[in-house]
């Protein structure tokens, strides 16, 4: 896996050349700019030949809005900031189960900002807009993967890889728009997957940091606070986190203690909460029960879908398979 004779100075000049190769390629005008370090990293090489719209969604002050801001006036970028509320998010989870047949808490409330800001996109007639999605799939960006051993990690990424999809192509798609994704051209990803995992998960600064080597890859070239800001899940920069709290209060104990009991009964699904319960209840209006349906030879011990083996979550209702 490992690229022997490949210093960490080589490796980041081929970085910085194949992500400049993949961003130029697509043209596109927009970016989903969350002021993280992949999307940062697309929109600042795109801002270089191109007058570039980033979008970001704010719900109740999102920590998002603080970074992207810094990249936009550091590289010319028009800005877009998007100020949602939980009415809007509430909308724009139930398009998400639709679009993404899933009604897991998680993949839902990512899925919901990244929907609404591609919908936005498209409102200010941007139909092609780059995500710095695979970023954190490539070059180990989760906190859960830092204390694996070297072969452990080699392990997981590949697992990873092997199943690694995104909700940017198929939410955008369904708004007749492109979504464009510079980490998986070609050239860019098979160097990537290549990296020793030693240049990928790293100390700096007493920190241990994921995607080490991209962040020294553009040290100097993006600002110090956006290269080693910490990882942060779509659903915390964008303030989609509040959801579970919102869910908590819309509906009754009473309500979710009688919905559950009847779609174990009905169905044979766990419900786990009250935001499960709703993405639920849209999901069943749209497809029924997800028993059965699926890819994979696993079984969902929490909904009955089917399951890919190298899974260990479902991605239908967001549970452990058995």
């Amino acid at each position: 896996m490992a690229m022997s004779g490949y210093s960490v100075e080589r490796t980041c000049v081929e970085l910085r050349k194949l992500i400049d190769v993949a961003v130029e390629s697509y043209s596109a005008k927009g970016v989903l700019l969350s002021g993280g370090l992949d999307s940062s990293i697309v929109a600042a090489v795109a801002s270089r030949n191109l007058k570039l719209t980033g979008v970001t969604i704010s719900l109740k002050d999102a920590p998002d809005v603080k970074f992207a801001r810094i990249v936009a006036q550091k590289f010319s970028i028009d800005h877009i900031i998007v100020p949602i509320d939980e009415k809007v998010a509430e909308s724009a989870t139930q398009n998400a189960v639709k679009i993404m047949n899933s009604f897991d808490p998680m993949e839902i409330r990512n899925d919901a900002t990244i929907l609404i800001g591609l919908q936005s996109a498209k409102d200010h007639g941007i139909s092609k807009v780059m995500t710095g999605d695979a970023g954190d799939e490539l070059f180990a960006g989760y906190s859960f993967l830092f204390d694996r051993s070297h072969d452990e990690l080699i392990k997981s990424l590949r697992n990873m890889w092997n199943v690694m999809r995104f909700a940017s192509a198929p939410i955008a798609k369904s708004l007749g728009m492109e979504a464009k994704m510079p980490f998986l051209e070609h050239n860019l990803k098979e160097f990537a997957m290549n990296i020793d995992p030693e240049l990928k998960i790293r100390k700096e600064r007493d920190q241990t940091y994921g995607k080490w080597i991209l962040r020294k890859a553009f040290d100097g070239f993006l600002p110090s606070e956006i290269v080693w800001r910490t990882k942060m899940p779509i659903e915390r920069g964008s303030g989609t986190s509040i959801l579970p709290n919102y869910f908590g209060s819309k509906i009754s104990d009473d309500e979710f203690s009688k919905k559950s009991k009847e779609y174990l009964q009905s169905a044979g699904v766990h419900i786990r909460d009250k935001e499960h319960l709703f993405y639920y209840e849209a999901y069943e209006r749209e497809f029924g029960s997800p028993r059965g349906f699926g890819e994979g030879s696993k079984i969902c011990r929490g909904c009955g879908a089917y399951v890919l083996e190298v899974m260990d979550f479902c991605r239908t209702c967001g549970a452990s398979p058995a």
